[in-house]
Parts: structure tokens; sequence; C-alpha cells
């Protein structure tokens, strides 16, 4: 299972004090330089955290240092002040891959997958008009069949499975509710396979869940961002790259 790490958090506290410290490029040369396999950046519109000029910078460092750049955001995001809207991101930015998300400026962070015909014409407009330049597309999508199989049928290469409520009933110990997660992951993952889509997962995924996603079965990637900033207050940045490492690919 390979790993992209998120670094939306590290550009949220440089904001905070309207500088360059912490600086972006650092510590994606760090995670680099520790081998992880990518990296992601969730740009939305008012630039909270990652920025357009963040994006197409990262970009260039992955593309120098043959790793994959990984451009999350909402397709139908317009230009907006310094926001050069996403669809020009992903032309300027040309990401490895791009996942694109049905955020909103009012959602503190993605908090559902994508529904099967949301604005499907222009979704399908956005796909033909980046399949040239962005060589993966990912659909981020609740843990359900139905969602998959659009996925399929839209064109997309990859899903992203949300893993919000998994990681919830984990750490509320609901192991009913857990289970039946587990299963839908496990059935999505099935499907996906089926359809020969990749699939990658993402969001609350962290050390004490990661063993238990690795038992739903074969997941290509996840992307992780607050979990490790947060056990980097408690191990140093670095160390906690290497525990993420380890434990995604001991199996």
């Amino acid at each position: 299972m390979r790993l992209s790490v998120n670094l939306n958090k590290i550009a949220l506290i440089r904001n905070s004090r309207g500088n360059d410290n912490p600086s972006l490029l650092d510590y994606a040369k760090k995670c680099i330089d520790l081998g992880v396999d990518g990296i992601t950046l969730h740009p939305r519109p008012d630039h909270r955290h990652a920025t357009s000029k963040d994006a197409i910078n990262i970009s260039e460092i992955c593309k120098n240092n043959n790793i994959e750049f990984n451009l999350e955001g909402n397709p139908f995001s317009l230009p907006d002040g310094d926001f050069i809207g996403f669809q020009e991101l992903c032309a300027q930015a040309l990401p490895s891959q791009v996942t694109l998300v049905p955020d909103d400026l009012l959602q503190i962070t993605s908090d559902h997958g994508w529904q099967p015909g949301y604005r499907e014409m222009e979704l399908k407009e956005f796909l033909n008009s980046v399949k040239d330049f962005c060589p993966r597309t990912s659909l981020f999508i609740d843990a359900n069949i139905d969602s998959v199989e659009y996925a399929g049928q839209m064109g997309f290469d990859r899903i992203e499975i949300y893993t919000g409520p998994f990681a919830n009933f984990l750490e509320a110990e609901d192991s009913i509710n857990l289970n039946l997660t587990k299963n839908e992951i496990v059935k999505c993952i099935d499907k996906a396979q089926s359809l020969n889509l990749g699939i990658n997962a993402g969001h609350d995924l962290n050390l004490n869940n990661l063993p238990h996603l690795i038992e739903c079965g074969e997941v290509d990637e996840v992307s992780i961002g607050h979990a490790i900033i947060t056990d980097a207050l408690k191990f140093g940045f670095e160390d906690t790259i290497i525990k993420y490492i380890k434990s995604l690919r001991k199996n």
C-alpha cells in the first residue's frame, strides 16, 4: 500500500503567521527524502491552507523527484481572487493524479463522497477536458457499490473510498457499525477490482486504524494528512513518517 502525504495542515500553520514558516516546500522535500510515494494537496477556493501556487510548486518538486503528486478538489470550483479555478489549476500543475471531491466552502473538511448523477454532464465535460494532461483520475466516494459502479461508468481510473465513518466507528468502539462499514469497504474493493479500477482510501486514517483497513483487502494508496501532523507533535515529523511507511509496507 502506497503512502501519499497530505500537506494541507502544514500550509494552514504557515498561513496563520503570514509568512513562509513552516515552508511547505521544505516539508515536501523531507517527505520525499524519507521515502513516501507521493504528496497530496487539496486547495480550497478561499486558500485557507494550500494555495494554487503551492500546488504548482509541489507538483514540480514531485516530478523532479519521480514521485506522484495527487491534486484534490471540486472540479466546479471557479476562479476566485488568487484561486485560479480547479480546472486551470489542473492544467498548470499537471498532477499525476486528480481526485474529484464534492466539497464546498461551508465544509470544514470533506465529509461525504460523490453522489452518482450529481452534475453529471458537467462532470463528463471536466473529465474530457483534463484527460490529455492528467494521467489518472480518481473519484472520492462513499463506501457503497453503486458509487463504485458509477465511477467505472463515468470513465474514472480509480476510486478513493471515504474512510471517515470507518475511522469514527473504530474510535467509538462501535463494533456493530464498524463491521458493517468494513463489509461495505470489502465489497467496494472487490467490485472495483472486477471493474479494473484502482483503489485509494482516505480521511481520518491513522496508525491505529490502518491495520483494520488493511484487513479489508488490497488498497493501492492512502492519503493521510491530519493524523500525520498530530502524531508529529508526539513523535516528531521524521519519526512519524517512518512509522506510517512501516505500518503500510510491513504487509
